[in-house]
């Protein structure tokens, strides 16, 4: 019994500076960083959620958008920075998983300089293309690409952002060729677009549903096995037999890697209980993306799937970080 109680002691004695650092966090403003434009989903996304981590917690959290090769530049400075729960990351699909397979001499590892939050929330996507593309259905499209290899180019948001690795995936399934033109979020690629100076892309739904609602673009398809509420009437992968173009645009929220566990267990409550409350849901839900709000090793997970995915792709379709 003597031993037990030694041992009951030495574990509460081991805890307990684990605790109080918790409780103490945070003690100054915490810096949010957006490795996207102002306006953009993540920036929107990461904006709504810093303001109710600020009303938590009680200090500051700063957002500091830093934008630039592909997210790569904002991850870096959080990867860098001291592994103390002062610099946040809001991710999407490249830098926080994906990039490390696409970029040469890149500055960090997202696996070993980065440490997951909260998966914050998903989005399926919509094929959209120009009026002047001639194929108004899914199969048309596919058909009239295929016959003029080299053609039409398409734009993303990016190098490893899903807009960018879903059109490669459609590209390698379908034995497609198409011009890859990465942007820094939706509005400029949506701008060249209406432009003419692209023909095409996968982009979350409200960044072009406007669009195709005027008539001045083509919904053809929405990456999910089932059609989206935001756009009945298009039709998803799944049901025109391409199931393996299920596709989710996603955010999420890291830290430096080597954080101490009991400030990510008290961020990842605190930013479970702000993503998922009503308010956050209906706002987001505008922005076409639903609400997740995962544990730490939840979010672990989905990245290491989104990487044995995505990682495939990038191989069999030769895609580089353009």
């Amino acid at each position: 019994m003597r031993i037990w109680a030694r041992v009951v002691v030495f574990m509460a004695c081991a805890a307990a500076p684990l605790m109080t650092q918790a409780q103490a966090y945070p003690a100054k403003p915490v810096r949010v960083v957006i490795p996207y434009p102002p306006g953009s989903t993540p920036d929107i996304v990461g904006r709504t959620l810093s303001s109710r981590l600020q009303e938590s917690f009680g200090q500051p959290f700063v957002v500091e958008n830093r934008t630039g090769a592909g997210g790569n530049i904002g991850a870096e400075a959080v990867a860098k920075s001291p592994a103390d729960g002062y610099a946040l990351l809001i991710g999407i699909n490249g830098p926080a998983a994906i990039n490390k397979f696409l970029y040469k001499g890149l500055g960090y590892d997202s696996d070993r300089d980065l440490t997951p939050v909260s998966l914050l929330a998903t989005s399926p996507q919509m094929l959209v293309t120009t009026p002047a593309v001639p194929a108004n259905a899914f199969r048309e499209f596919i058909d009239y690409v295929r016959a003029n290899p080299g053609r039409l180019s398409y734009g993303s948001v990016g190098s490893g952002s899903a807009s960018h690795l879903t059109m490669e995936l459609l590209k390698s399934d379908a034995k497609l060729f198409i011009v890859h033109i990465p942007y820094r979020g939706f509005p400029p690629a949506v701008t060249d677009m209406l432009g003419g100076n692209i023909d095409t892309m996968f982009a979350i739904i409200p960044a072009v549903l406007p669009q195709v609602r005027a008539g001045r673009m083509k919904a053809l398809a929405v990456t999910g096995l089932q059609r989206s509420q935001l756009a009945p009437e298009v039709p998803s992968v799944g049901e025109l037999g391409y199931p393996q173009l299920e596709s989710l645009a996603w955010i999420g929220l890291l830290a430096t890697a080597g954080t101490p566990p009991a400030v990510i267990g008290r961020l990842s409550e605190e930013t479970v209980k702000s993503m998922r409350t009503g308010e956050v849901r209906d706002s987001l839900g505008k922005q076409g993306f639903d609400v997740v709000a995962s544990s730490p090793g939840e979010f672990g997970s989905w990245i290491r799937t989104e990487q044995a995915k995505w990682s495939k792709v990038i191989k069999a379709s030769g895609a580089i970080a353009d």
